[in-house]
């Protein structure tokens, strides 16, 4: 699966920036020959740098050079690095005409930041703001034709940018989790309850004391037939060759205890009614994830949802706003298209509806 591709790079293999003059392509995608790549680095309003892929169509003709681009940036799963989903979806978009950026976020592969794989609401929002900064200073983007792709927990924070930064054009939530609803209320509100919030808060405030560093989270090495089916989703993305890789937090150790300590306490959704630009969120049908994303459309297009106590106005541009329910997907097959089985080992299947994307882009980033 693995290109043979060298190219300039700041990277290690211990999840640090370190500088170096040559990496190979890692990535758990080979690299398309309709585009170029280039590794990047840009600064956030919060100080850490972050590393990302830069994708870029190649140049066809004459007649393209001094072209303009549309460009998007994309980010997630939460606990991935841009060599994996991120990464394959930057560069399907530049497939399709595209400038894309996959970047890693702050504390996350090879992005800055200590101590490693921490969350912040503020931090990660920012992080998509940066890149939106990054992508309007290139010569080759029009800065007023750019959209973001968030995926799984990036799904979420790519709304609250987009509700928070208005040259955000056109979103993309893919296979969205609401990190900062899980945090708070654990799966389908299975624990949306005063008593055990205060329980897990006790908890959590305890283990800053204890080991403010260790982790959990990361996918199981061995999962138990009884188990969940995403369980074994996961380890099928993540602990196979389909999606391993040595920088991720979810294929290896995961994440910090405490590292989602303030989403638990925060809501990414509270302004997305707000949202005047366009947005497509879309979800597989199996997804257990689904609710999030049904959630979030309703919360954002009508002003009220299952899971929101709260009711607010309605959208003032609901036209633009989409649901997708892919057929027969489950989340982790909005990753890479989905495999059939055994993992990691039959053949790719192609759930991920690439024009569509690209369509709903072109509509918008105009």
């Amino acid at each position: 699966m693995l290109a043979a591709l060298t190219f300039a790079a700041c990277t290690n293999s211990n999840d640090k920036m370190k500088n170096c003059e040559k990496d190979t392509w890692d990535k758990v995608f080979p690299l398309s020959e309709k585009v170029s790549h280039k590794k990047v680095s840009f600064e956030t309003q919060y100080g850490f740098t972050l590393v990302g892929d830069l994708y870029q169509p190649k140049v066809q003709s004459d007649q393209e050079q001094g072209v303009k681009y549309a460009a998007i940036a994309v980010s997630g799963p939460f606990g991935a690095t841009k060599e994996q989903s991120s990464g394959l979806y930057a560069m399907k978009m530049a497939e399709r005409g595209f400038i894309a950026l996959a970047f890693d976020p702050s504390y996350t592969g090879e992005s800055s930041g200590e101590p490693r794989r921490t969350a912040s609401p503020d931090i990660n929002t920012e992080d998509f703001m940066a890149a939106v900064d990054f992508l309007s200073q290139q010569p080759e983007v029009d800065a007023n034709r750019i959209g973001i792709i968030g995926i799984c927990g990036w799904g979420g924070i790519a709304l609250n940018a987009a509700a928070a930064d208005t040259r955000i054009k056109a979103t993309v939530a893919s296979t969205m989790y609401d990190m900062t609803r899980v945090s708070g209320n654990d799966y389908n509100d299975a624990f949306d309850d005063e008593q055990w919030r205060h329980r897990n808060r006790e908890n959590l405030s305890q283990q800053r004391l204890a080991d403010p560093n260790a982790m959990a989270g990361g996918v199981l090495d061995t999962v138990p037939p009884q188990a969940p089916r995403f369980v074994h989703d996961y380890y099928d993305y993540y602990k196979t060759p389909r999606g391993y890789h040595a920088r991720s937090g979810n294929s290896n150790d995961g994440w910090r205890v405490i590292g989602t300590q303030a989403y638990a306490n925060s809501r990414f959704l509270y302004y997305i009614n707000e949202i005047r630009s366009a947005v497509l969120i879309m979800h597989g049908e199996n997804a257990h994830s689904r609710y999030f994303g049904e959630a979030a459309y309703h919360y954002m297009v009508d002003g009220k949802a299952d899971g929101y106590k709260s009711v607010v106005a309605p959208n003032p541009c609901p036209e633009n706003k989409e649901l997708l329910i892919i057929p027969d997907a489950s989340h982790c097959d909005l990753y890479d298209g989905g495999y059939t089985e055994p993992a990691g080992k039959g053949a790719p299947k192609n759930l991920i509806p690439w024009d569509k994307l690209a369509e709903f882009f072109n509509k918008n980033l105009k």
